[in-house]
């Protein structure tokens, strides 16, 4: 998928509610960049690890669009590198981000 930045962005372009990970959630973290977008790994991976234990720990998602793309963005890396397909919470934590996302889109 190609890149889409945040002010392109649409309903049609996110996966459905539940989506499977292989193919369509996946695909669709990568049409950001978070790297690019953050300048660095590190500065992405600390924006997503920070905000990853924060839901673990509270259930609070990142209340911007950028954040909420750059961790979804991060988990599709992160998992990739694991060449593993996510655990049951990590999937909860991706849904709840493509949900939170959508609401983003719908409400701009």
């Amino acid at each position: 998928m190609d890149e889409i930045a945040n002010v392109n962005l649409t309903e049609k372009d996110l996966p459905p509610p539940k989506a499977e990970y292989c193919g369509v959630i996946e695909r669709f973290a990568l049409s950001f960049d978070g790297y690019n977008y953050w300048g660095s790994f590190e500065k992405c991976g600390e924006i997503s690890n920070n905000s990853a234990q924060t839901y673990r720990e509270k259930g609070i998602l990142p209340s911007s669009l950028t954040d909420l793309r750059t961790c979804l963005f991060f988990e599709q890396r992160r998992w990739r590198h694991f060449s593993e397909h996510p655990d049951k919470d990590t999937m909860a934590y991706i849904h709840a981000l493509v949900e939170a996302i959508r609401i983003k889109v719908q409400n701009r």
